[in-house]
């Protein structure tokens, strides 16, 4: 579980250098820490899809993938209520009241996507952490943004992802006998796909609703699970 210890870590000292920065970070400097981020996101997610499609059994199955999952994502407007509940904790006031509604925003943002989900199913696998270890970047810069808003008490949002990132690689590493070589390749070419996708996001490039994406992650499995039962 490094890859989870690690990212849990890298929240507690976001936490605790934003709050240093209590007067807050310049826009310019997020600007450009998110830039990065999302080249980096970028270059990893491009580099996992492509190294694995040679080992793709079914080279159609991720356009399947993208496709009924984005649909099904649409459907369930999974990227909407995401923004609406990040929206309606954003409207809190001062004092505890307020640092609940920013715990709450960071939560969810440290917690719902492709790299926090994905992310400890390689690791207990593979024991491949490298999306583990992007998404702990990804939560440094963020964690420290928030920190400087809302203060220290956003130091709580760490036990949370790890108990969340936990709960994935505690399953995976279960089931490690049910999750063949040929399904991780799928899940890594669509997974690889939806980080592309974030990272074109934080670039402001193109608002890829990754998340509306997510059920694509449930389409090669659904798929094997039906191969071996059929």
């Amino acid at each position: 579980m490094i890859g989870t210890i690690v990212n849990t870590a890298t929240i507690i000292a976001g936490a605790i250098i934003g709050t240093l920065l209590h007067r807050g970070i310049k826009e310019k400097y997020k600007e450009m820490l998110y830039t990065s981020l999302g080249l980096a996101s970028l270059a990893i997610g491009l580099n996992a899809t492509i190294t694995h499609f040679p080992q793709s059994q079914y080279p159609v199955l991720f356009i399947v993938s993208l496709a009924v999952g984005g649909v099904v994502g649409t459907m369930l407007d999974i990227d909407g209520h995401f923004k609406r509940l990040i929206d309606r904790f954003k409207r809190g006031g001062e004092g505890e009241a307020r640092l609940a509604d920013g715990l709450a925003t960071a939560i969810l943002l440290y917690c719902i996507g492709p790299l926090s989900m994905l992310g400890p199913v390689i690791s207990a696998l593979k024991g491949d952490h490298t999306f583990l270890f992007t998404n702990a970047t990804l939560d440094f810069v963020s964690s420290t943004v928030f920190a400087s808003t809302y203060g220290i008490g956003m130091i709580l949002a760490a036990p949370v992802l790890f108990l969340w990132q936990g709960m994935f690689w505690g399953i995976a590493r279960i089931s490690s006998t049910a999750i063949s070589d040929a399904l991780m390749a799928e899940l890594l070419i669509v997974g690889g796909l939806l980080i592309t996708g974030s990272g074109l996001a934080l670039l402001n490039l193109k608002d890829c609703k990754t998340l509306n994406l997510l059920p694509a992650l449930l389409v090669p499995v659904i798929w094997f699970l039906l191969k071996s039962i059929l």
